[in-house]
Formats: C-alpha cells, sequence, structure tokens
C-alpha cells in the first residue's frame, strides 16, 4: 500500500520526510538517514538536561490533549528508587485520525529512538508501545524495527555501549476505544479490563503496575530526536505561530475532500490554504459545509469559521473547536449534518466502557434521540433534551468520553440547527396531513 499523496511545496516534512520509503524501514536505510544519532548523544547526557532541552522547544503533546512534553516528563522524580515506565500511546482509534499509524509503518525506527530517548530522560528502562490490535502492519513493522534494534545492541542491556538499560516492548491493543485514554491504557496493559482511573493519583505518581509513569502519544516521542539534532530554538523558529504552539504537526485528512491523507504543515499555517491548496477543495460540483478538525471529539464549525483559522492550539480555540489529534473530518454540502452527527453518537455510545453512569446512560440516549429526528420522528423537545442531556454528561465523569459525545453533537445543533428543525417540521406536516385525510 502507498503513501497516499506527494508532499505539497507548502509542506514541511520533518516527521514525514521518509513516508513512502520502504529502504527507511530497515535499520540500515535509517542510520543512513540520520537515524540513531539523537540517542546516541542523549546517552551521554544528563535526563534533567534533555528534559530541558525539551522544554525549551516547546513541544506539546500530539494526540489531542497538548499538554507540554518537557514539564510533563518533569513530573518524574530520578533517584526516587523506583521504577519508571514510559508508555508509548500508538491505540490511534479516535475517528479521523491515522497519522500515528503511518509514523510507524514508514520510519518504525524513529519512534523506537524516540521512545527510548524518552525513556531515558525520565529514568525507566522499560518502555511499552500500546498499538491498536487492528493495526497488522504497523505492528509487524515495529516488531521487526525492534528486533533489529535490539540485535544491534541499540536497546536493551548496555544500550549503544552506554552502560544503560533501556528496552522496549511492544503490546497489542484489543480494538478498545476507551483505550487510547492513558490510564484505561496502563489497565489493559496490566491485563485488567480497559476502564480509565480516578485521578489522583496521576501517572507520574502511580501510573504502569503502581509505579511512576509517563505517557506519549507517537508523534510526540518521533519529534524528540528531531529536536536533539537540531535544538530547541530551531523547533521554536519553524512556527508561523506564537511561543505556544511550536514546530511542524501532522494533520490526517478525510472525509468530502479532493485529496485526503495525511499533511505535515508548521503551525500557524492558514486553514484555508491548506484545506484549498495542500487538500485539494471540495469534491466536483460541491462546496465545504462543515468540518471537524480534531478528531470527531472536538465541536463542530462551519466552512465559514474553519477559513479563519490559523493552524496552531491557540487558533482553533478561538473559533471554538480544538487542534485536537490534527484529525480533520469533512462535510460538504451534499451531506445531512444531523445523520452524519448521529453516527458519531452512535460510535460514543458504543465505545463507552460503562463504568460511569452519566456516560453509560448519556451517549445512548443522545444516540436514540438523534436517530429518531434522523428517521423523521422528531419533536423541537427532542433539541432541548439533547442539550440537557450534554449539560449532565459534560465535566462529570472520570474520562473525557461522554464529553467527547456532546462536543461535536450540540455544537453541531448550534451550527446547523435549521436541518434539524426542517427534518422535525417535516415529520408534523406528515402528522398534520395523516390526520386531515
Amino acid at each position: 500500500m502507498g503513501y497516499p499523496h506527494k508532499s505539497h511545496p507548502r509542506e514541511t516534512p520533518v516527521l514525514s520526510k521518509h513516508f513512502g520509503d520502504p529502504e527507511a524501514r530497515t535499520l540500515d536505510g535509517w542510520k543512513a538517514r540520520g537515524g540513531y544519532k539523537a540517542l546516541a548523544q542523549a546517552l551521554h547526557m544528563e535526563p534533567t538536561a534533555i528534559v530541558d532541552i525539551v522544554k525549551a522547544s516547546g513541544l506539546r503533546g500530539r494526540g489531542g490533549a497538548g499538554f507540554p512534553t518537557g514539564l510533563k516528563w518533569s513530573f518524574m522524580k530520578i533517584g526516587d528508587g523506583k521504577e519508571h515506565y514510559l508508555c508509548c500511546n500508538a491505540d490511534e482509534s479516535e475517528p479521523g485520525t491515522f497519522k500515528d499509524r503511518e509514523i510507524m509503518r514508514w520510519t518504525p525506527h524513529a519512534l523506537i529512538e524516540g521512545c527510548a530517548v524518552g525513556a531515558y530522560a525520565i529514568g525507566a528502562e522499560t518502555a511499552y508501545i500500546y498499538i491498536r490490535g487492528e493495526f497488522t502492519e504497523p505492528i509487524n513493522v515495529m516488531e521487526k524495527a525492534l528486533a533489529e534494534a535490539r540485535a544491534a545492541g541499540i536497546i536493551g542491556k548496555n544500550a549503544m555501549g552506554s552502560g544503560k538499560n533501556i528496552d522496549i516492548w511492544v503490546h497489542k491493543g484489543a480494538g478498545a476505544y476507551i483505550c487510547g485514554e492513558e490510564t484505561a491504557l496502563m489497565n489493559s496493559l496490566e491485563g485488567k479490563r480497559g476502564n480509565p482511573r480516578i485521578k489522583p493519583p496521576f501517572p507520574a505518581v502511580s501510573g504502569l503496575f503502581g509505579k511512576p509513569t509517563t505517557i506519549n502519544n507517537v508523534e510526540t516521542l518521533a519529534a524528540v530526536p528531531h529536536i536533539l539534532n537540531n535544538g530547541a530554538e530551531w523547533y521554536k523558529a519553524m512556527s508561523l505561530s506564537s511561543p505556544k504552539s511550536s514546530g511542524s504537526k501532522l494533520f490526517s485528512v478525510c472525509g468530502n475532500v479532493a485529496k485526503p491523507g495525511n499533511y505535515e504543515v508548521v503551525m500557524g499555517f492558514s486553514f484555508k490554504e491548506f484545506l484549498y491548496d495542500l487538500c485539494g477543495g471540495p469534491l466536483p460540483g460541491r462546496k465545504f459545509k462543515a468540518l471537524i478538525p480534531g478528531g470527531s471529539s472536538v465541536p463542530t464549525i462551519t466552512i465559514e469559521e474553519a477559513e479563519a483559522i490559523k493552524m496552531d492550539y491557540e487558533g482553533f480555540v478561538e473559533q471554538g473547536t480544538m487542534l485536537g489529534s490534527g484529525g480533520v473530518i469533512i462535510f460538504d454540502d451534499a451531506q445531512s449534518m444531523p445523520r452524519q452527527l448521529a453516527r458519531i453518537a452512535r460510535f460514543y455510545a458504543h465505545e463507552s466502557c460503562a463504568q460511569c453512569t452519566q456516560c453509560r446512560e448519556g451517549t445512548a440516549w443522545m444516540t436514540k434521540i438523534l436517530e429518531r429526528i434522523v428517521a423523521g420522528q422528531g419533536t423541537y423537545e427532542d433539541l432541548d433534551t439533547i442539550f440537557e442531556l450534554s449539560e449532565s454528561m459534560t465535566g462529570k465523569t472520570i474520562c473525557v468520553l461522554s464529553d467527547s459525545c456532546g462536543a461535536p453533537v450540540v455544537s453541531g445543533i448550534n451550527k446547523f440547527r435549521g436541518e434539524f428543525e426542517a427534518l422535525i417540521k417535516g415529520r408534523r406536516s406528515s402528522t398534520v396531513a395523516v390526520g386531515a385525510r
């Protein structure tokens, strides 16, 4: 399976530079492209110095939360006499998101190097890469690359002759969306049901097997070697936006668009140019209507709002949504927004772990009501009920799955209420017509 598109001149390929290059998958090929220089450098540095560089770079978590990576690493107290763990979240189950899969498919050693540097920086000798179970090709590619790195002495005991021990293992998930939540991921790794944990304690205090743990996204860790090789200032200077959003970012684009695929652009890039130039604009004879820019769990926006966005964390928030994971889902003027939002709600209802009542009941009822409206059997009161449900679901549960269901639906109703009311009005007109007969 080939890479979906060639790089556009306005892209900034850093992580994606070698996507589509089979030689980059091999150890020799990766080393020829500069691989493992950052790890060799890191293993002769003080862990705190690595953390300081990552802090200075402004790298933020690329999995969705956008938390500063260096700050997260600094929570791990080296020398506390406890085992430490690093977990790489490669579950990537967020609808509309498929960037991490490509990193693992094409540049597995980039992720291994990032994991090894991160593990050393937080005082961990063991790292786990938790990969979505359906990602059969990435799993096979990662396991082969790990075997190569282990045989070459890059990881394992006395990694790269440094006297440091760093081992990395792949763990396959079992297809549960909820295991993308960091504490559910740790429960799954421990062989338990993948339910999120109550916080505190936070993972840096009591995480995997009750030990201090850091969880980072694939894209986040893959960026670290580039930062060590080129410096924090290089990473910050790449951005077109504020110091709060530095570096480049991978965006996955799908839906009603001419050129779906993964695109890497610098933070602060024009979303309008991104959509119409890089992604080719709408399909022939169609117009963009709406999109969800950060995976299905963030608020829906209109195309007019999208065209005003600068692609960084702050830019998306200014338009009432979030950058999230960078999974851009596009809807054109042929789509029914009530139908699309009902599909999203159905996904979250199906994937709820059912631990919290507000989520278990709220996602199920929101789905039923939306499907009733789509079927032409809704009422105006149903819209009020959806808003009441969202209010009771948001910020009331252990994790944010129920919030993730409410955000796109409520914002979608606010932006496209006329489409919902047209379905309800059509139903009432039908009722009147039947009664008249």
